[in-house]
């Protein structure tokens, strides 16, 4: 069973759950990435692409498409869920998924996890118990989940990854 996050059914750049997409780069802390989100056609299916440039110039590093899991911002309960499921394609290139609970507080904590992506559409599922706690010490409260984030982060390279859909699933 699956509960859907975004199914690119909604006008963009608004998700299927309510709340709506938006584009960060590490430029909010004086680094130079750049990134753009649009909604495109992609090898026959509607994509929410993440296109741009990450750059370590000036202590940046970063460049990520980010969601609200509740269209108010507020905290939602995922722990009857596995893990998130993504249909995505992409460059190859390692990205992450971030989480980010009531407990996250600075802008540089999260939960996360990486995948890569490949140029042709595929599903992916990313369980819950594959992601680690970044610069924070709470475990991952799914009880207390508020946003997710896909991430082109680390290392300098042009980003370039698009997801067809994103939901729960069990």
């Amino acid at each position: 069973m699956n509960t859907i996050i975004d199914d690119l059914s909604a006008p963009h750049p608004s998700a299927a759950n309510g709340a709506v997409w938006e584009v960060i780069s590490d430029r909010v802390m004086g680094g130079v990435s750049h990134g753009t989100i649009t909604r495109e056609e992609l090898r026959g299916r509607p994509a929410l692409r993440m296109q741009g440039r990450v750059s370590l110039e000036n202590n940046g590093g970063f460049v990520q498409v980010a969601l609200d899991l509740d269209p108010h911002g507020r905290m939602i309960n995922a722990s009857q869920w596995s893990g998130l499921e993504l249909d995505v394609i992409g460059n190859r290139e390692a990205y992450n998924l971030h989480l980010r609970t009531a407990e996250v507080v600075r802008p540089w904590q999260s939960y996360r996890t990486g995948f890569r992506p490949a140029p042709e559409w595929r599903t992916i599922r990313l369980p819950f118990t594959d992601f680690t706690s970044h610069r924070i010490d709470a475990p991952l409260d799914l009880s207390r989940l508020r946003r997710l984030g896909i991430v082109a982060i680390g290392r300098s390279f042009d980003a370039d990854i698009a997801i067809g859909g994103i939901r729960f699933f069990a």
